[in-house]
């Protein structure tokens, strides 16, 4: 048994309009945690940002076979993806890692919107 395998795709927010994190937080509470809840073979995706800096998805699946199906299919639209739109650019990394163990502490996943999002 494996733990998964990681996808990261990052944004710079170099450059993005002064309203993209809170577009972005409202695009993804409002519209792709739906998606992403119901994307077959995926095990989790969290969505992180730095104000300013970057934004990025980070995606866990259960086989290779899933992500790759997946990064060939998000890969070729990414640039106008609904991230790439809101941000102004296309992502500056698609990075494939290794999940060496997930531990799941005693507060457990929580899903929805984080302290940022009204």
């Amino acid at each position: 048994m494996n733990a998964g395998y990681g996808l990261t795709v990052r944004w710079s927010l170099d450059g993005a309009p002064d309203d993209a994190p809170d577009r972005l937080r409202e695009y993804v509470v409002g519209t792709s945690i739906a998606r992403f809840m119901f994307l077959d073979g995926l095990a989790f995706k969290v969505w992180r940002m730095r104000e300013g800096e970057w934004f990025e998805g980070t995606y866990v699946f259960d086989s290779e076979e899933e992500r790759r199906s997946f990064r060939a299919d998000f890969e070729p639209g990414a640039a106008t993806s609904p991230g790439s739109d809101i941000i102004g650019s296309a992502p500056v990394l698609l990075e494939e890692w290794e999940v060496v163990a997930i531990a799941e502490g005693p507060a457990g996943f929580r899903r929805g919107a984080g302290p940022s999002v009204s």
